[in-house]
């Protein structure tokens, strides 16, 4: 059977971004998809997504990233957001406590509305301002065990550990994924598992609804 050339992956799992607005998730996201940066990143208006795929545990990967704006009124959008989520990565701002403090809230969101299978990440983002940070590494780090998160702290900016955090959460899904396969006689549907030659795709797909530095 011939297929489309976007079919030639092995899986694809979908990542939401949640977290107050302004802790640089847009960027995150801009970063691990297109490894761009833009320093007047506005709002997020509403949605957007981007793919890339990628080799995870040897098998190929198509990552749909997912971002909303953190705003309050905003929050209509999440069940839909969060349906089909295998992944999500919790965003923090290291400068802003506020933004930590509020973690608590997004992760009860996610709970009441995600999978309860869903791997969650937590993600302390602009540790290039060092001269600024206000929430301890400490801190964090209690906070992720406490409740059973695993914590990278990141720069989208200088592209610190952006790589790493999306690697780490995709590998994890997967192993969750083929345990579920080996478990079952039923194929994981929920993994999005698709049939497809196992290939690496170099470069980044774009497909992104709007440009990182985009008014619009």
């Amino acid at each position: 059977m011939a297929r489309r050339p976007d079919d030639d992956y092995d899986y694809l799992f979908k990542v939401v971004l949640i977290g107050d607005s302004g802790v640089g998730k847009s960027n995150l996201l801009s970063r691990f998809t297109r490894n761009e940066f833009c320093l007047e990143s506005k709002s997020t208006i509403g949605v957007e997504f981007a793919t890339r795929t990628l080799q995870v545990e040897g098998r190929t990967v198509k990552a749909q990233i997912w971002d909303t704006a953190g705003q309050e009124r905003y929050r209509a959008i999440t069940s839909a957001y969060y349906r089909g989520a295998l992944g999500a990565l919790l965003v923090y701002d290291v400068t802003k406590p506020m933004t930590f403090d509020n973690v608590n809230r997004w992760l009860k969101e996610l709970r009441d509305h995600a999978d309860s299978n869903i791997v969650i990440m937590l993600i302390g983002n602009k540790t290039d301002l060092k001269h600024l940070r206000a929430v301890a590494t400490e801190d964090a780090q209690s906070y992720a065990e406490k409740e059973g998160l695993s914590l990278i702290e990141t720069s989208a900016l200088e592209a610190t550990n952006v790589e790493k955090a999306f690697q780490t959460i995709l590998s994890e899904i997967y192993r969750i994924i083929s345990k579920k396969s080996l478990n079952s006689d039923e194929p994981a549907a929920a993994a999005n598992i698709k049939e497809g030659k196992s290939i690496v795709v170099g470069e980044s797909e774009a497909n992104s609804k709007k440009a990182c530095c985009s008014s619009s």
